[in-house]
């Protein structure tokens, strides 16, 4: 009794205290996911240079992809009963690890110390430990952020803490091309990116406040972090309910459900044909652009690429949806069409200006997509069931990072233009498909917004 009394005491917290915790937190998800995406922007160019097969580096991240698909809901369910504080060490850790031990990996594979395939393996090794724990942190960040605010700060407090990934998207390839640095070259970013993800875990290990396991708040699964994986708000919906850690039996339903699998559909062959195309990115710059993998230019070059798609995704989020006040199936057509219209360009721009502006194009009409289908999916069914619809939406988000960049990839190899036109195809074919088969709901005023 006496333990029981203790797990449900609440944890009081200062103003002062609860900003700092935030920052913390915000800072081990921001480390996160701009780490993740700044390797992702310069594995095309060691690949090349170690001649590596394309889609073997997209391989890689494929592998870590999965695990992290896997590993996450795990760890949620998880931090529930060993504490929070703790998963989020272990998450930050498991990061800063993994993106070290690829520092040393790929320094010794340009090195000529490891051959190719050795370097590749161990590549691979690496980013295993990545997916494993690095899945850990973001559930347990967003539950100690649930602990510490009222239900009516909690949806704005989980949205700003789950910006932190959107933004990483940004900063990651904008930054590694400032750390590619004489003595271990395009591995410089991989140190960098380690660093910092060492200095946010002493800082959370010194002055991250004390969580309550066993606390009525709890985390969400989140999607992996990756280029063009701009965050929905799903994982915030399903943070916000009660049912979908706990697994409630009465809140289960069917995967094929009339009301949201159009939903889901759509969300799913869109997030392939955007994964498809970004990771193809770096290597179509490279080719299109003559780049010489050696220099920094070349790294500059795709960081202004990825990052340029980023923003315009992120900034349909963050600016012209609040704007514009669409429904979610209009957010879906104009977003298919925008994103085919951008994948047709970039299959024909043969310049840096020509490549960025057809490139954020197409992330612009993705950036309208993404949230498009995971609205249309809350909207479609009532209050209890939300965190079921917004745990789908994010598998649905982290899945198609597991085969797309493969994908993508593969199809680059047989034709450098052709994931684009292939992209560009399904989106055309998949507007037809949600101006037929998607519906407003009746639910709208009852249901919360994902």
């Amino acid at each position: 009794m006496k333990y029981a009394r203790k797990i449900a005491a609440p944890l009081i917290l200062t103003p002062a205290s609860g900003r700092r915790d935030f920052m913390l937190l915000f800072a081990v998800m921001l480390a996160i996911g701009a780490g993740n995406t700044a390797l992702q922007s310069i594995m095309p160019a060691i690949g090349r240079s170690l001649h590596i097969r394309d889609n073997i580096i997209a391989l890689a991240f494929s592998v870590s992809a999965a695990i992290w698909v896997i590993a996450a809901p795990y760890w949620a369910r998880r931090s529930d009963r060993t504490g929070r504080r703790s998963m989020v060490l272990m998450g930050i850790a498991g990061f800063s690890i993994s993106t070290l031990l690829a520092g040393i990996v790929l320094t010794a594979g340009t090195k000529g110390i490891l051959t190719p395939v050795a370097t590749i393996f161990a590549f691979i090794g690496a980013r295993v430990i990545y997916g494993v724990f690095g899945a850990a942190a973001p559930p347990a960040a967003q539950a100690i952020l649930a602990g510490q605010t009222t239900r009516a700060q909690r949806t704005k407090a989980l949205t700003m803490l789950a910006s932190a990934f959107g933004l990483g998207t940004i900063l990651g390839p904008a930054l590694a091309s400032y750390f590619v640095l004489p003595g271990v070259g395009l591995a410089g970013p991989a140190y960098f990116f380690a660093a910092g993800g060492i200095i946010v875990w002493i800082a959370a290990w010194r002055w991250l406040s004390q969580d309550v396991p066993g606390s009525a708040a709890h985390g969400a699964v989140s999607s992996y972090p990756s280029i063009g994986g701009e965050p929905t708000g799903a994982n915030v919906t399903a943070a916000m309910s009660d049912d979908t850690i706990n697994g409630n039996p009465e809140m289960r339903m069917a995967w094929l459900d009339a009301r949201v699998w159009p939903w889901l559909l759509v969300g799913l062959i869109a997030g392939h044909a955007q994964a498809m195309t970004g990771q193809a990115m770096a290597f179509l710059a490279i080719d299109r652009l003559h780049l010489d993998t050696a220099t920094i230019l070349s790294q500059q070059t795709i960081g202004l690429v990825l990052t340029t798609g980023a923003g315009a995704a992120l900034l349909v989020q963050w600016g012209l949806i609040p704007q514009l006040n669409l429904s979610p199936k209009t957010m879906v057509i104009v977003g298919l069409v925008v994103a085919a219209a951008g994948m047709v360009a970039t299959s024909m721009a043969h310049s840096l200006f020509g490549l960025a502006m057809a490139f954020g194009l197409a992330s612009a009409g993705f950036g309208f997509t993404r949230p498009g289908f995971t609205a249309g999916s809350s909207l479609a069914v009532g209050p209890e069931l939300q965190g079921v619809v917004a745990g789908r939406v994010t598998s649905i988000n982290g899945a198609s990072f597991v085969l797309g960049p493969s994908i993508g990839v593969g199809l680059y190899e047989v034709w450098p233009p052709l994931p684009y036109i292939v992209a560009s195809v399904v989106c055309g074919i998949l507007a037809l498909y949600a101006l037929w088969r998607l519906r407003a709901s009746d639910l709208a005023e009852s249901a919360s917004p994902a």
